[in-house]
């Protein structure tokens, strides 16, 4: 049984992690760490395996440094921090860090086959879109799509109510468009590859880890 912590629990996102991990046979909610419920992550910290962090880029890389320092596994789903004071960490850290720019399977797909198709055609461009709450702009997701790209990738973000999370790759070639879109539509799209990084997060050869994609293929 894996004891699992969330922090960030009062969010939307949070709150998805919280309704998966309950309903899982193999894991354990033993906390949630939330300022609208008065709890800390050091309130929670001591009897977790793993902390799941959906907080704010401000807060999750001090969140990151506290879990490790602890020997508590992190997995981490907030985007727009540096990740580099976790790469100084060392190669035997005392607990890992897995970071996911998008826990949905469906975008990582969307994040392979766009890295593919790049490589044999001329041109791309990537435009994303999310709710108006989302903080970081470019997402993770269209950064990290962008970086696992040939070429220099144009991205476009769009803040509007009624989204949840969407991404568009439109490559071009002469006399020929290629779309790869993907759509998460509800929060519950991300919670497999959440649970799938809680169970994996402690067999870590290395940390940080970033990106789904390590652990899928």
């Amino acid at each position: 049984m894996i004891r699992v912590a969330v922090a960030g629990a009062a969010g939307r996102m949070g709150e998805a992690v919280v309704a998966a991990v309950e309903g899982a046979d193999d894991l354990r909610l033993t906390g949630r760490a939330d300022p609208s419920l008065g709890t800390t992550l050091a309130d929670v910290l001591g009897d977790a395996d793993v902390v799941v962090d959906f907080t704010q880029p401000d807060t999750a890389l001090e969140n990151a440094l506290a879990c490790v320092a602890a020997g508590v596994h992190v997995v981490i789903g907030t985007t727009g921090f540096d990740v580099e004071p976790l790469r100084e960490i060392g190669p035997r850290p005392p607990a890992n860090v897995f970071i996911a720019p998008n826990f949905a399977i469906s975008a990582v797909l969307m994040m392979r086959f766009a890295a593919e198709a790049s490589r044999h055609m001329a041109k791309a461009e990537i435009i994303e879109l999310h709710h108006d709450r989302k903080l970081d702009a470019p997402s993770g997701t269209a950064a990290r799509t962008a970086e696992l790209m040939q070429g220099d990738v144009p991205i476009h973000s769009v803040r509007l109510p009624g989204l949840v999370a969407h991404q568009e790759v439109i490559l071009g070639d002469v006399g020929q468009t290629l779309t790869i879109r993907q759509d998460s539509l509800t929060r519950e799209s991300f919670m497999p590859g959440v649970l799938l990084a809680v169970r994996r997060v402690g067999e870590l050869d290395s940390s940080p880890v970033i990106g789904l994609e390590h652990l899928l293929f």
